[in-house]
Formats: structure tokens, sequence, C-alpha cells
């Protein structure tokens, strides 16, 4: 138990099922498998400071306990939620003890166990830096947020990260099927009766989490007392069940990634489902609405323009009306953008406007085309030789230019040969062809 525990009057069904050795736990084959790099690091005592990354109640706790078990070191651990520095010193302060207790022939090394890491700031995570260095922790840390932005460079390069996957329904229903069983730890000594059909119920609602699904049978079970585990049971602990949906974390920015990448890809069974899961999980319908116009000035631009009013329209009634009428209207978009003609000219020729804006000179702008509000400016040459676009025919002045001259043959938007940009690019060729052609010329070649 860490110096920072206390024991807890009653353990709840999935602390008690926490497994005590390898050969007990359930899923993260792709890590705990015989010949796998981490298995081999525990089986060899090889051990290295390592972040557990994953969503909730997949074993990263279990995982770092059982590691201590296995390898023979001291278990300590603190929470970045209740931690500060005071606690980081005191649990540096015991593993120090212990070391020096190892070097005069007792005591363990110490294994440090930091639950939601990413949750400490810079200079709480810098801490942990010259003991992680100097031996005298193993560190461990365990978050469900991606590492790679959460947590210091200077941490990650110290530690080795391992991606947990959320338990699949098969190593889920093993976990009820074994906690019904087990008679010490377990619910065995309550005969509780639960027929297949009902623990896939309870699987379905854990979404992946073995924290949860232990949660939700415990439930059931005070609720069923001796009787069996029937609908009427499952419909009171389930009628107010969630999916899991963790807003602002991996969970999240993925789910709403593959409804991007579906519509960019003209999917729109794909796009919908992924928008049905956002909408089932509890996410809020405008954030999606957002994304949705973003998508279309992303991945259609020009090529529909009515795809960006589409989906503003959605965004409206989704303010005005609300659900569900507003989430039909969204998934109306939704499937349009998907259908539609895509095209990514205005995207990545504004990415390369800014990315010339940002590196290049400040260029000045050239003096035909400065505003000349004043007699000093008109006597300084600004707009001299400006040439009125609607005085010449088609509107268009050939030959002239509206860029710096340093940049004059540069191009940004090229559109593509889909949907409306097909006429458009027609269009660009056409004024390009009477630039080339024309006599006079802005910046002539030398």
């Amino acid at each position: 138990m860490s110096l920072f525990e206390t024991a807890p009057a009653y353990e709840p069904l999935a602390a008690r099922m926490r497994p005590a050795n390898l050969s007990e736990f359930v899923g993260q084959e792709h890590l705990l498998a015989k010949g796998k790099p981490l298995r081999e690091a525990i089986d060899s005592s090889m051990l290295h400071s390592m972040i557990l990354w994953g969503p909730p109640g997949v074993g990263k706790t279990t995982i770092a306990r059982m590691i201590a078990e296995e390898c023979h070191v001291r278990f300590e651990s603190i929470s970045a939620v209740l931690s500060g520095v005071k606690e980081i010193r005191a649990a540096i302060a015991v593993a120090k003890q212990n070391l020096a207790n190892v070097a005069i022939g007792g005591g363990q090394k110490t294994l440090l166990f930091v639950d939601e890491v990413h949750r400490f700031n810079k200079s709480q995570q810098d801490a942990f830096l010259p003991y992680i260095e100097d031996g005298t922790i193993l560190f461990i840390g365990a978050t469900t947020e991606n590492p790679s932005f959460e947590l210091n460079n200077a941490l990650l390069s110290r530690a080795r990260v391992y991606k947990l996957t959320s338990l699949n329904d098969e190593a889920l229903l093993a976990l009820l099927k074994k906690a019904l069983k087990d008679p010490e730890r377990g619910l065995g000594k309550n005969q509780l009766e639960a027929d297949e059909e009902a623990l896939l119920k309870l699987v379905k609602a854990a979404d992946g989490d073995g924290r949860r699904a232990l949660n939700l049978l415990e439930i059931a079970s005070d609720l069923a007392g001796e009787n069996k585990l029937d609908d009427l049971i499952l419909e009171e602990v389930l009628g107010s069940d969630f999916r899991r949906f963790d807003k602002g974390g991996d969970l999240f920015y993925d789910q709403i990634s593959a409804l991007h990448k579906a519509v960019r890809g003209s999917s729109p069974d794909a796009a919908l489902y992924w928008y049905a899961r956002m909408i089932d999980g509890g996410c809020d319908p405008l954030y999606v609405a957002r994304r949705v116009v973003r998508m279309a000035s992303e991945d259609i631009g020009n090529a529909d323009p009515r795809a960006l009013e589409l989906s503003l329209n959605a965004w409206q009634v989704q303010e005005r009306l609300g659900s569900p009428e507003g989430e039909l209207a969204i998934a109306q978009a939704i499937t349009y953008l998907a259908v539609a003609a895509k095209s990514n000219a205005v995207y990545s020729g504004y990415g390369s406007a800014l990315r010339d804006a940002a590196e290049l000179p400040g260029y000045e702008v050239p003096l035909h085309i400065r505003n000349a509000p004043t007699a000093l400016m008109k006597e300084m040459g600004h707009g001299d030789d400006y040439r009125y676009a609607h005085n010449f025919d088609d509107g268009f002045v050939a030959g002239e230019s509206y860029m710096p001259q340093e940049l004059d043959d540069k191009t940004y938007y090229e559109p593509v040969d889909r949907g409306l940009e097909i006429q458009i690019r027609e269009k660009l060729e056409k004024l390009h062809l009477a630039n080339e052609q024309s006599d006079f010329k802005r910046y002539p070649k030398d």
C-alpha cells in the first residue's frame, strides 16, 4: 500500500478483482504476451521507467502493481489530481531511504507510480527527472492523454511509452464471468445468476472499460440480491448509462478525426456512424457543427460552395431549435459534404500564403495599388498608374499585377479538376493566357 493511502473500509468489486499476477491479467496481449518487450522486461527484471497510456479501466495501475510484485520492488504511488510538490518530495524521500537500505543489505528499490501524470505542470514533471536519471526511482506514469502533447520532452526521453487499448467484448465477458464465480474476491458467495446475454449487455455498456464493467455488475448484484439478473434489473442499472466519451481526451479527438476523414473520403455511411457515436456519447452538437463548417472549407472549398452555406445553415438550426431537429440538420450537412466534389485548393493555398507571410521579408505594397486619401500621398506616387478593372473588357486588366514585384510569379490557389473548380480553373487559365499575350506588363521581365 502507498505511503499516502489508507485502507478503505470497503473494497469495491473492481478493486477486489485486481489480478494478483500476470497469468490473471485480462487484455493487453500486445504488451504482456510471452515474447513481447514489456513482458520480457518484467520476466527478466530488467526494468525501465515508462509511461502507460490508455483509456480508463484497461489496467494501467494494475500493470504497475504487478511489475512491483513480480520484480520485488517497493510500490509507492501518488496521484497528480491530489498531489503537489510536497507529496513529490515526500515520495522521493521514501525512495532515497529505501535505496540507502538496499546499499546496506536490506530494503528494496522503489517503483514510484504517478497516476494522471499529465495533470502535473512542467515544473512538477521536471522534479522527477534527476531521480529517474540517478536511479533513485523506477518511474511509471499513467495517463489517459496523448503523452506527446501533455508530457515534457525531457520526461518522455527518459521513459518508454506503452499504449494500452480498450478491452474487447471477449475480454470483458471473461472478466465478468470470473467475478461471478470467484468465491473469495468476486460474487461467487452471492450465488448471483446471470446468463451470457445479460452479461453481454453489461459488456456493451462498459464500452471497453474493465473497471466500469465490474462496477455495473456489482450494482446489478446489489439490486438482484439472490434473484437472477433479469431485464428489469438491467434496465434499472443501465437506464442512465452513457458511452465513454472523454471530452477533450484522445477518444474525443480520435472520433472527430474519423468523422472528418470519412467526409474527406466521400463515405457518407462512415461519416454518419462516427457522428452518431459522438452524439450517443454526449458530445455537444454545436461542436460538431463548427467542425463541419471547417470541413466545408478545408475539403470541399470552391468545388461546391453550397457545402459551406448548408453547413452554416445546419449550425443555425441547431442553435435555434436544439435537439433533435438540429442534430438531423447537421447529419444532412455531413452527408452532403461527404458526397460533394472535393478540393483542398483553398486550404493548401491559404497555408502556403501564411508560410510566405511568416518566413519571407515584409515586401512593400506596390505604389500603384496603395491608397491615396491625402494630397501628400498622391504626391508620393500612391495610386499612380492604377488601372481600374471595370474600365476594361471583361473587367480584367491583362498584364497587371497585384503582388509585390518579388512574388510576381507566385501561385497559391490552384483549382482542381472537380466540381465548380473545373470552371474556375478554365477561367484562370484564360486570364493567364491573356496576361502572357498582353503588350502591357506591370513588371517587365529582363
